[in-house]
């Protein structure tokens, strides 16, 4: 009997020209990530030929249960790194069935700035600084981190190597190598001040591809901690008192300036 490992890592490629498509969206918190899978008949590389779905926007807090349809439109692909092969991973928003914006969606307002003429002749490049914290998903408390207590001050973590300093870099170095597989523009790691919590790049990137990379680098490591069995936190302030906070801090650059 093959192991479950065999039957996730099987290569479709050699028995059907079918894929399956990860259509992603942004919840109706506005930072958690939701995902359903369907089946398309051959590899597909424009969101433009993606056929749009929908879901049960009263589970994500995006509809009430009286009218709870909502339309999903692909609007980026990447590689899937987690099916591998032709597979994809496709970033949506999100419309009611008449077609307006839910109130959730904030790309859609986005993409009718940058696809501004005036906008797009000034090619605006974000480079973003995503921070995030690692968790102990039994305890909530910080990874590497003594149950119910605390590590040594801040100072010896940022960037640091080593078993007593750094935690989590197995979480981080997959993450990384599989966001790179997909096809995002993510520049680079390192580990920050508060032992735990770490951070990537995702950029330069024009426009709104910086905002759709940088949600599809989320969720690929929303899906390794999951596989890792460790909480992954954007909380800005996950620990209270003197220590480090976390942020996504925004870089801006545009043609003829800063």
């Amino acid at each position: 009997m093959a192991r479950l490992s065999d039957l996730i890592n099987l290569d479709l490629s050699d028995s059907t020209q079918k894929i399956i498509a990860e259509y992603i969206w942004v919840g109706g918190s506005g930072m958690d990530v939701r995902s359903k899978a369907r089946t398309l008949s051959g590899p597909v590389d424009d969101p433009r030929k993606l056929p749009k779905w929908n879901f049960d926007g009263s589970s994500t807090g995006q509809a009430t249960g009286d009218d709870s349809e909502v339309i999903l439109c692909p609007q980026a692909i990447f590689r899937d790194p987690f099916r591998k092969g032709k597979n994809i991973l496709v970033m949506c928003d999100c419309y009611a069935p008449n077609g307006d914006p839910i109130p959730s969606n904030k790309r859609h307002v986005a993409a009718k700035i940058f696809s501004h003429p005036d906008v797009k002749d000034e090619e605006p490049w974000f480079g973003i600084e995503q921070e995030y914290t690692l968790l102990q998903k039994d305890t909530n408390w910080p990874l590497g981190w003594p149950l119910g207590g605390y590590p040594g001050p801040q100072g010896p973590y940022y960037c640091a190597a080593g078993a007593d300093k750094s935690y989590g870099r197995d979480i981080v170095d997959a993450h990384y190598k599989a966001c790179l597989y997909a096809g995002i523009d993510i520049s680079g790691i390192n580990g920050e001040v508060m032992p735990g919590q770490w951070e990537f790049q995702v950029g330069p990137v024009v426009g709104i591809s910086a905002g759709d990379q940088l949600w599809v680098a989320r969720y690929i490591l929303e899906r390794i901690t999951e596989i890792a069995g460790v909480v992954v936190s954007f909380d800005p302030k996950p620990i209270p008192g003197d220590w480090n906070g976390a942020g996504a801090h925004t870089n801006y650059r545009y043609k003829g300036g800063n």
